[in-house]
């Protein structure tokens, strides 16, 4: 089955970092889902360049960008660390990439990656991603002002296809946001308890109520994280009270 083409959407940091984000598997492709309905799988942003880093054996490289609404990383790894050799701090870069998440952090996967010398490049692409953001809060809106007259999500979704024909993608986007409504998207913590187990086993394991003191997590959070580390064979526990990665 051959997979679509993704397009790359312009936008300004912010709306990712602020964005939720939703993890698919298989070929489907996960995505930064922003508040206003707007789903970006692969992003074009353009900033400078205010960090970067490179890891001595040569297979991780970052760098930070800053687009004066908000700083994000865009990460290389092994054969690909040489997209980001020629671009150094203080640089104006245009970087295509797709959106990922670990422990908490949104970043990007750089397919592109260029330095440009002209400044009005970077203020063309605010001035696009503006307009991008304004079409689309403006469907948001009139879809929001509508959901408090049917029953469920479903009723609304037929009739605004029917009466404003607005595009049934970008119309389950939005409803999409309006289902999460006001509650966050569940984090994944499993990844910040699996750094802190291995920073602080001496050998013997981890108290848990020592990584309980160690993380600022929920308690009912990080139980239902914990269990879910043990089901799946990632961690064990040696001694009833201590956690061991296996």
């Amino acid at each position: 089955m051959e997979t679509k083409r993704l397009a790359a959407v312009k936008v300004n940091i912010k709306d990712i970092l602020n964005s939720h984000f939703v993890k698919k598997e298989g070929l489907e492709p996960s995505y930064a889902l922003t508040d206003f309905g707007l789903k970006v799988s692969k992003a074009k942003i353009v900033g400078s360049v205010v960090d970067k880093f490179a890891s001595e054996d040569g297979n991780y490289s970052t760098i930070t960008i800053n687009d004066d609404t908000g700083n994000i990383r865009v990460k290389a790894f092994k054969e690909d660390v040489s997209i980001l050799d020629n671009v150094d701090i203080g640089d104006l870069v245009i970087v295509v990439g797709k959106i990922r998440q670990y422990a908490e952090e949104i970043y990007v996967i750089p397919s592109f990656v260029r330095k440009v010398d002209d400044p009005n490049v970077f203020l063309l692409h605010k001035l696009e991603a503006l307009k991008n953001f304004k079409e689309h809060k403006a469907v948001f809106d009139i879809i929001n002002s509508q959901k408090d007259g049917f029953a469920d999500l479903g009723e609304l979704k037929n009739y605004m296809l029917k009466e404003y024909m607005i595009d049934e993608e970008r119309l389950e986007s939005v409803l999409e946001v309006l289902a999460l409504g006001d509650k966050k998207v569940e984090k994944d913590y499993k990844p910040l308890i699996i750094e802190k187990i291995k920073e602080l086993d001496e050998g013997k394991g981890v108290e848990l109520a020592k990584l309980t003191e160690e993380l600022d997590i929920p308690i009912e959070a990080l139980s239902d994280a914990i269990n879910e580390l043990l089901e799946e064979g990632i961690c064990y526990e040696p001694f009833p009270g201590l956690i061991k990665l296996a």
